[in-house]
């Protein structure tokens, strides 16, 4: 039986009237007039009695339209419960991104997103950059916010913006005075380095490579945060991202000095090549790639292991 042959019967006895009811439902009185005719038909019982002026429905047209009324509404509920649903997803975006990008620059933006999309949902997690690839690939986010990013033939990566970076030192370190400095001026310094194994650690080590600049490092450590507070306590100066470390140089903890040679970090975006980002996520990649601004207040994130041993380092 067609749920719609219910609602157009349940309608008719609603509005004591064939013509309303066909109205409601965009049909013709005939063929509301039929509806009725065919559940008869059906069932072998009258459910109205016609003469009478309005109809009356019958003992058996009683229970068939409480039965039927009922049947109406839970499936008018269900379709507004999946429905309800399906609009939740489509607002609802998940974020995957590398520690130093969500750290300093997604929460004010988030908060702004949020604030023109009011009905949207965004989520964001901060994780390793391989696993912000690997939760992107495997469909666990939506989308990915890295550095150096890369495609695949699950992913398409866009460009976000380029970051200058720059060296990064104590206060009362030597260096801190200086208004721009060359990667040379770095040989044989204590240096506070990316974990081996990031791209940022490799694309800084072909650079001092490149210069045939040779350092000392200290400490390695797989995130932003980690490193700017080794430096803080003079334990070596280090290559950083300058928007990640506009807080402490607001704050005078820590001195950024431009590089004559033009070493940027590309940041970008990845998401799934057969995965529809939907509204939402279009709306949130837009806004994200047309927002210039640098964010510097970070909070910790989390800590790395750190060498005990120094080594010396002749960069590949």
């Amino acid at each position: 039986m067609q749920l719609k042959f219910l609602k157009i019967f349940c309608d008719i006895v609603r509005r004591r009237s064939f013509s309303c009811a066909a109205h409601e439902n965009s049909i013709s009185q005939s063929s509301a007039s039929q509806v009725v005719h065919h559940l008869e038909e059906q069932l072998g019982v009258k459910l109205l009695d016609r003469s009478k002026r309005p109809f009356v429905l019958t003992p058996e047209g009683k229970r068939y339209y409480d039965g039927s009324l009922q049947l109406v509404s839970q499936y008018a509920q269900l379709e507004e419960e999946v429905q309800t649903l399906h609009d939740e997803a489509a607002r609802r975006l998940l974020v995957a991104s590398i520690y130093s990008v969500g750290l300093a620059h997604m929460s004010v933006f988030t908060r702004q997103f949020l604030a023109k999309y009011t009905k949207a949902q965004v989520r964001l997690e901060y994780l390793h950059p391989d696993r912000v690839y690997e939760v992107v690939e495997n469909g666990e986010v939506d989308l990915g916010l890295v550095s150096y990013p890369e495609e695949s033939r699950a992913l398409v990566s866009l460009p976000w913006r380029d970051e200058p970076l720059v060296a990064v030192c104590h206060p009362e370190h030597r260096l801190a005075s200086q208004r721009r400095i060359s990667l040379e001026e770095l040989n044989g310094e204590s240096f506070v380095a990316f974990e081996a194994g990031l791209r940022i650690r490799s694309e800084i080590d072909r650079s001092l490579m490149a210069g045939k600049v040779e350092v000392d490092v200290a400490q390695e450590f797989d995130n932003i945060e980690t490193m700017k507070r080794a430096i803080e306590v003079n334990e070596g100066v280090s290559i950083l991202p300058q928007p990640t470390v506009a807080r402490e140089i607001a704050l005078q903890s820590l001195v950024a000095i431009p590089l004559k040679e033009k070493l940027v970090r590309p940041l970008g975006l990845v998401h799934r090549r057969d995965r529809d980002l939907g509204e939402i996520g279009q709306q949130f990649m837009q806004l994200l790639r047309a927002d210039t601004k640098f964010v510097g207040n970070a909070k910790p994130a989390t800590i790395s292991r750190t060498r005990k041993t120094r080594k010396k380092l002749l960069t590949r």
